[in-house]
């Protein structure tokens, strides 16, 4: 049935709202609730193999206003999260909430140990890393929907990353896969040093591309038509929200879990693009991004997982994009492969021999001396080296 196609997009927003649950429910709730989630993408992306449908759909409004659902749903699980860290009870929520429920949240959330309210924290940057991040890169590639850019970097700001709207539409996708990219990241790199790298190289290039924007348009550099300005204020509104709903520390707390979702943003740009090369002289093609077609990744992440495609033609919108079963792919599904790139010996003896695979089968005459002097900077023999002495 066609209805199923519109449906399975759903499922983003039920984990979504599993998640506000969970930090409700407080108490080791909350850290079987993570647990839950985490084993809903490990597992469920392992048995539930691929997805390489590609229906077509009648009525895409639907389908923007599944998109546009993310900001008031994520505006929620933060609320729950940071009102779970608090003392007090900001517009009643709690009281409200438990009258209706019949459930003592107040008396839940004051039972809560330490080591739950770690799990609140990993859960809630996690879903402001897809439900913020995910739908917010979405949005924010429709330059010429104002409604979807607005939604769009507000959900960034959850993780204090608006510049990413800039960034990453009008560099990353240009440069993407060469060395002007600052989230591609080159081969033998650590994916704890790509975090800080990307995040440094990625606001500096927001500020130059905006700096461009604002001299054509004869406006202020220091000015309201700033978007990188704007941009972090607009996060900086949301930390004094938080500090409103529950003090110092709920503010501590929003700032944390928002930059956790942003080390899962430069996380996913490591995993996207690692160790990928292109001649900059051609157009960037499906063979320049690690693919995956994982069908609960994709279901529950707009099929970002598509990202041959979207990188090869960045305008089309998500339930257009095409599976790509040709192009090189990666570990798993999203969150698995996350999960391999967060242990760095792993990831090596994972990725190295697709690295060289890749050098093989798809790049050009041109790309693969680029390769060659990419793995003779990065030593990969010994990268190679190492891995088959682990085996």
């Amino acid at each position: 049935m066609k209805s199923l196609h519109y449906l399975k997009y759903f499922l983003f927003h039920a984990i979504g709202l599993y998640a506000a649950v969970a930090i409700l429910a407080g108490g080791a709730w909350t850290s079987w609730g993570l647990a839950a989630v985490v084993a809903f993408y490990l597992v469920g992306d392992a048995v539930c193999g691929d997805d390489t449908s590609t229906p077509h759909f009648g009525h895409s409004g639907i389908l923007t206003f599944q998109l546009w659902l993310a900001l008031p749903l994520l505006a929620f699980i933060v609320f729950s999260a940071v009102w779970s860290v608090g003392d007090g009870d900001a517009l009643g929520f709690g009281a409200t909430l438990g009258q209706l429920t019949g459930f003592d949240l107040l008396a839940a959330r004051d039972a809560t140990a330490t080591v739950h309210h770690l799990s609140a924290w990993v859960l809630t940057g996690l879903m402001i890393g897809v439900i913020g991040t995910v739908t917010g890169h979405e949005l924010t590639h429709r330059t010429w929907d104002p409604v979807s850019l607005l939604i769009g970097r507000w959900l960034l700001a959850f993780s204090f990353d608006s510049v990413f709207s800039i960034e990453h539409v009008y560099g990353h996708h240009r440069y993407v896969s060469t060395t002007e990219d600052p989230a591609t990241a080159p081969r033998g790199r650590n994916v704890y040093f790509h975090i800080l790298a990307s995040t440094a190289k990625g606001n500096v290039s927001a500020w130059k591309i905006e700096k461009k924007r604002l001299a054509r348009k004869r406006h202020a550099l220091f000015g309201w038509h700033n978007r990188v300005i704007r941009g972090h204020l607009m996060s900086l509104l949301l930390v004094l929200i938080a500090y409103a709903i529950g003090g110092l520390e709920a503010a501590l707390f929003f700032t944390a879990s928002g930059l956790w979702g942003k080390a899962l943003l430069e996380i996913v740009n490591y995993m996207e693009h690692y160790g990928m090369v292109r001649d900059p002289e051609t157009p960037v093609q499906p063979r320049h991004s690690w693919n995956t077609n994982r069908r609960i990744s994709s279901w529950t992440m707009f099929n970002l997982t598509r990202h041959s495609h979207h990188h090869a033609q960045g305008e089309v919108p998500y339930q257009d994009l095409k599976p790509f079963p040709d192009a090189p792919m990666m570990i798993g599904g999203y969150l698995t492969t996350i999960v391999v790139a967060m242990i760095p010996s792993l990831w090596h003896k994972l990725m190295t021999p697709k690295v060289l695979a890749w050098d093989r089968d798809y790049a050009s005459a041109t790309e693969r001396q680029l390769a060659a002097r990419a793995n003779a900077r990065c030593r990969i023999k010994a990268l190679v080296a190492a891995s088959s002495a682990t085996t």
